[in-house]
């Protein structure tokens, strides 16, 4: 697939996963929910590369283990306990900040330097979104706050030291569908691990809703998914691909309106013009 595919195939895939987890959540702990999603995606992926001739194992398997952490264990962790402590529109916008910090990182891991351009229009993507969910960014301070503001940075933080792997497993020649493949299968394991060692028991929920969205979270939202964005990742570098977090709340809400009734205001309006203006910003020619 071409570049713009790839890219716009990430944003509306997971600009459309929050409706299913959506409708996960309550019904487990959100750990046991994430084993579920990973497990399924990392069995299915695996199956289908060895029926087709297509598994391979990795020639260095350090920074697949550093993906599978780091893109399908601890940020989720992060992300969803912060979730629970904030407003969803908060975790948003502090997720929006993965394309610097996917700056930096490279820059700190690979020595690449971090333009102007990429700076500027990640300001422009993290204000644009703050105007976007402002009535979620106005709370009270407070501990459970405080909190969750960390546990959303962390995840964050950890989701981009996975762009880094994933990077790092491209210039290996390892390809992103092999080192994902193999990266969720040990990432369910460790959350098994973690489940086990907390005490967590791996409750089966009642109900289709919760297993069609959990397919759907599996195939779509991961096998897929982080596939494209992967693939960006190789091809544009992990900053450009990083913007896509700042785009795919913007999908999210376009559905909330369709199905929801969401309101759109004049600051929410700005929003949208400011993270649009950033991706034009960020995928300009110098």
């Amino acid at each position: 697939m071409t570049t713009p595919v790839l890219f716009a195939a990430t944003i509306l895939i997971w600009g459309t996963t929050w409706i299913a987890i959506a409708a996960q959540v309550g019904a487990v702990p959100v750990a046991v929910s994430v084993f579920y999603r990973f497990a399924l995606a990392g069995v299915l992926m695996l199956a289908v590369l060895a029926a087709l001739d297509r598994l391979r194992s990795p020639a260095v398997w350090r920074f697949v283990v550093v993906q599978a952490l780091c893109l399908f264990c601890l940020n989720f962790l992060g992300l969803y306990t912060a979730t629970s402590l904030v407003p969803s529109g908060l975790v948003s916008v502090i997720f929006s900040l993965a394309s610097i910090l996917n700056a930096v990182n490279a820059r700190n891991f690979f020595g690449d330097r971090i333009s102007r351009q990429t700076v500027l229009a990640g300001a422009l993507g993290v204000a644009g979104l703050a105007c976007l969910f402002w009535p979620d960014i106005d709370i009270t301070a407070g501990a459970s706050t405080l909190r969750g503001i960390g546990w959303a940075v962390l995840g964050t933080l950890i989701f981009s030291w996975g762009n880094m792997a994933s990077r790092q497993n491209t210039h290996l020649g390892i390809t992103p569908m092999t080192a994902n493949a193999w990266g969720m299968g040990i990432g369910a394991l460790c959350l098994l691990a973690i489940l086990f060692a907390t005490g967590q028991p791996l409750v089966l929920p009642r109900g289709g809703i919760y297993w069609t969205a959990l397919v759907y979270l599996s195939v779509i939202g991961s096998i897929i998914g982080f596939t494209t964005y992967l693939m960006l990742v190789g091809r544009i570098g992990s900053a450009k691909a990083g913007y896509a977090t700042v785009l795919f709340p913007i999908v999210a809400l376009t559905l909330s309106t369709l199905f929801e009734g969401y309101e759109w205001t004049a600051l929410s309006i700005l929003g949208v013009i400011l993270a649009g203006l950033g991706n034009v910003v960020m995928f300009r020619r110098r």
